[in-house]
């Protein structure tokens, strides 16, 4: 669980240049992952011993921006299980990254406006990409790398998700 207490036990603020600093590891993170071959291809999947595969898939191109999806992949028979579901915003000129969700719906959920109150938008930030932080981190001490990582065949499905509920016949 993240917690913002000092040890003083007064409340800690998160500060945007510590979140800043925060999205450039994770931009870092990512330039071990990403292969030179995303210059051609947009998925890519790496396996490595005592780990499920690792999806990865770039989604938009910018000049100075891309948006990718990164997620493992359970197969089940049944139906495909992908968790986390990350999608990562990466600006290349600033070389900063940042989670924008970690759910296949989450070009459909609001997340920021106007009227909505700073702080708690702030902390949620922090909470999301301390976790692709640790996540990230996690995924190359199990040895996943830009040389682990294979041009795939197929894209991560848009739709599925590990809590999707079960199909009504």
């Amino acid at each position: 669980m993240v917690s913002f207490r000092e040890q003083s036990g007064e409340s800690a603020r998160p500060r945007l240049g510590s979140l800043q600093e925060a999205q450039a590891e994770i931009f870092r993170q990512l330039q071990l992952l990403i292969p030179d071959a995303a210059a051609r291809d947009d998925r890519f999947r790496s396996q490595v011993e005592g780990s499920p595969v690792l999806r990865l898939e770039i989604l938009e191109r910018h000049p100075y921006t891309h948006f990718i999806r990164l997620t493992y992949d359970f197969e089940n028979r049944e139906r495909e299980r992908l968790a986390p579901d990350a999608h990562i915003r990466m600006y290349q000129d600033a070389r900063l990254a940042e989670v924008t969700a970690f759910n296949a719906e989450q070009a459909f959920k609001r997340t920021a406006h106007p009227w909505y109150p700073a702080r708690p938008l702030l902390q949620r930030h922090w909470r999301e990409n301390l976790a692709l932080d640790k996540w990230l981190g996690y995924l190359i001490g199990q040895g996943h790398s830009f040389e682990t990582m294979r041009p795939a065949r197929r894209g991560i499905p848009a739709e599925t998700r590990v809590d999707a509920p079960a199909e009504v016949v």
